[in-house]
């Protein structure tokens, strides 16, 4: 952890900056790898400032789209392994029911990556989990992998046993300068760093970091309404029992709305919508009081019609950052003129599940190696006019 002495100089294999999930898988695959490696975060951990704070995620198997598809059963795997060194719990199995109109494109894509064994009826999905309601005309599809990541303890563990194999964690200082060159210079708010090869994974930070290094990346933070919900007495199968859901193609909104079990908070169920607003991260907090939240009233909407056996006014809203891409992909990429310097971004509220791959994906392209999964469709290059002029 950062000290608060004399200003650090000290030379490494590898930097680190963001000690999110994504960044401290990043580093916890260098350190597994015998890299010397430093992991560099802005805020005193723990804290709640970006996007890996929190108790639940969900995870699951399912997804419309193949390159994520493809990565799952490698998340699958390397949590499983974290599990076993950190030798803690960091997953409880729900399932996933995922719900939508019957011939929805993006559920149809759910349904090919499981199997049509895995369709549920109405009648079906009303025996099985009664305090889930689908209306006319919708369908669902079951998951029989979807559960709950405990994010904090996930988080906890990979930076533990980051730290047991050697690795260096500094919180509390800030980047303040980022030098490019064959080994690259890292200036904080209490030191000074070298190391030829650099990963950034600062979240919405991000681009005000690269931004400097010529890349203007099109990453959008936005703030989340992540929104607990009270199960009414004696309603049936709303909460510890439930399982995850997500809900898409609904009239409701252009975005999916996702739920998981109480957990959190005994007897308030999480259900939130996938999309929020606008923000500079410096500003999250700063929210104005009585700044309309027409998300919330969506999520009414949506509790009185498949979920009955909620209030359908909210116990705890707390936020959380995105940070979008305009597809929704992940950033994987080498900076397109400093080949060593790495970022990964732009995880657009999906990529928590995902982060045990995603840091072994940075932690190969920072050493050169051929990526074990294809960042293709992750590259940079799929925004043009993002490189501007040479520093």
């Amino acid at each position: 952890m950062a000290s608060p002495s004399q200003p650090q100089q000290a030379t490494y294999d590898a930097i680190v900056i963001g000690a999110g999930i994504q960044g401290s898988f990043a580093a916890y695959h260098l350190a597994q790898r015998h890299r010397d490696t430093l992991l560099l975060e802005q805020f005193i951990l723990p804290h709640s400032r970006g996007s890996s704070h929190g108790q639940s995620r969900i995870t699951r198997s399912a997804y419309s789209r193949v390159p994520y598809a493809r990565m799952m059963p490698d998340s699958f795997r390397l949590w499983q392994r974290l599990e076993a060194e950190a030798g803690t719990k960091l997953y409880r199995w729900t399932g996933l029911v995922v719900l939508g109109p019957a011939g929805d494109p993006q559920l149809e894509g759910y349904r090919r990556s499981l199997g049509d064994d895995h369709v549920l009826d109405a009648t079906v999905l009303a025996q099985r989990f009664p305090g889930l309601r689908l209306q006319a005309g919708e369908v669902a599809v079951w998951d029989g992998t979807g559960g709950v990541l405990f994010a904090d303890r996930a988080l906890r563990a990979v930076q533990d046993v980051f730290r047991r194999h050697g690795g260096t964690l500094r919180d509390g200082e800030k980047v303040l300068r980022i030098e490019p060159g064959a080994v690259v210079t890292v200036t904080t708010t209490a030191g000074v760093y070298r190391a030829p090869r650099l990963i950034i994974a600062a979240g919405p930070w991000t681009g005000a970091l690269v931004a400097p290094l010529g890349l203007r990346l099109p990453l959008q933070p936005l703030r989340i309404d992540v929104c607990y919900w009270r199960e009414k007495e004696g309603s049936p199968g709303a909460g510890r029992s439930s399982p995850c859901f997500m809900a898409m193609g609904l009239s409701q909104g252009p975005h999916d709305i996702y739920g998981l079990p109480a957990l959190e908070y005994p007897g308030l169920v999480k259900v939130c919508y996938h999309h929020g607003s606008p923000i500079d991260p410096e500003e999250r907090d700063r929210v104005p009081p009585g700044t309309p939240r027409p998300n919330i009233a969506l999520l009414s909407n949506f509790i009185s019609t498949y979920l009955p056996g909620l209030d359908p006014q909210p116990a705890v809203v707390e936020t959380c950052l995105y940070t979008n891409t305009p597809d929704e992909d992940f950033i994987l990429d080498r900076h397109p003129k400093f080949s060593n310097i790495i970022i990964g971004a732009g995880f657009s509220g999906h990529g928590f599940k995902l982060a045990p791959v995603v840091g072994k994906l940075l932690c190969e392209l920072s050493l050169g190696e051929e990526p074990s999964h294809s960042t293709a469709p992750f590259a940079i290059s799929r925004f043009p006019g993002v490189l501007r002029a040479a520093l």
